[in-house]
Formats: structure tokens, sequence, C-alpha cells
């Protein structure tokens, strides 16, 4: 499936954003979606997922308690809404596919066969 991530921009410290990840394919919404950020200078990391039953999620610690990740089949889109913005936010965000099984352990990139172009999160102190 073809993935487009989109809702990045330019936010103030303390503020929020919702991303977006769609595909064209119905075949999305068989699949789990995550997503996942790479900060200048670092490496790619999880962020979130959602399962293909919509409800089984995970989140990484820096996330978990100020993000929310969900999914709508009838639009074959999920959403990832993230709170309390900091700098340390700033990031490209990518939206992945895997249809396989969930994963039980640490989720990683090589688990995703799709991935988004990713969508710019800038967020100023």
């Amino acid at each position: 499936v073809q993935l487009q991530a989109s809702g990045g921009g330019l936010v103030q410290a303390g503020g929020s954003l919702k991303l977006s990840c769609a595909a064209s394919d119905r075949a999305f919404n068989g699949w789990h979606v995550a997503w996942w950020r790479q900060a200048p200078g670092k490496e790619r990391e999880f962020v979130a997922v959602i399962g293909r039953d919509g409800t089984s999620t995970r989140y990484s610690d820096f996330v978990r308690t100020r993000s929310f990740i969900s999914r709508n089949k009838a639009r074959s889109t999920v959403t990832l809404e993230i709170n309390s913005l900091t700098p340390e936010d700033t990031a490209v965000y990518y939206c992945a596919a895997r249809n396989g099984p969930w994963v039980i352990e640490t989720w990683k990139e090589s688990d995703f066969v799709s991935w988004g172009r990713g969508t710019q999160v800038t967020v100023s102190s």
C-alpha cells in the first residue's frame, strides 16, 4: 500500500498537532500502522502503533501520556495526535504499515514494509 503522511507544520511549544496517514488502497485497513520520527542527526525512532483491529495500541514512553493514535476505516486513515509539544518533538514523522502479525516485543523498522514520505514537525520554544 502507498502511504501519505500529512499534518505537520510549525507549532509553538505547548501546542498540539494531528498527523494523518492516508492510503488509497483499502487493504490498508487490514494492516498495522505505526508512526516513527527522525530528528536531525538522530536515528529514526518508534512513536506509536495501532493494530488492524483498531483497538490494540502501543506508545513510546516519551509520548505515552500526551498522545493518541486512532484509525478511521471508512476513510482508510490513521491519525496521531500529540499534545504538549516540546522542541524535542521536532522531527520528520513517518507512517509505516505492516501486514504481518502484531509484534509482541519491541517494534523495529524492519517490521514494516510500506513507508510514507514523512511530514515535518517543527516545535518552536
